[in-house]
């Protein structure tokens, strides 16, 4: 039975050990938008769930048949 709970820290230790010479830790700060984009992610993915939908509705006219049953 613990009498406490271990820290992030003393829980790390005793799974990795104290660690190697070889290894360190770094801490990335967020990159930056290199440029700014004219349209949205969001907006991008509705026009091409539209295009699609407009391809799979022009494919049995094209086709001269009906869609097959799923």
């Amino acid at each position: 039975m613990r009498l406490r709970p271990l820290s992030e820290a003393e829980a790390y230790a005793r799974c990795y050990g104290d660690g190697d010479d070889n290894v360190r830790s770094v801490r990335v700060t967020p990159r930056t938008p290199r440029y700014e984009t004219p349209i949205s992610g969001e907006s991008l993915r509705e026009a091409f769930e539209q295009r699609l939908d407009e391809r799979e509705s022009a494919e049995p006219a094209a086709n001269g048949r009906e869609p097959a049953a799923a």
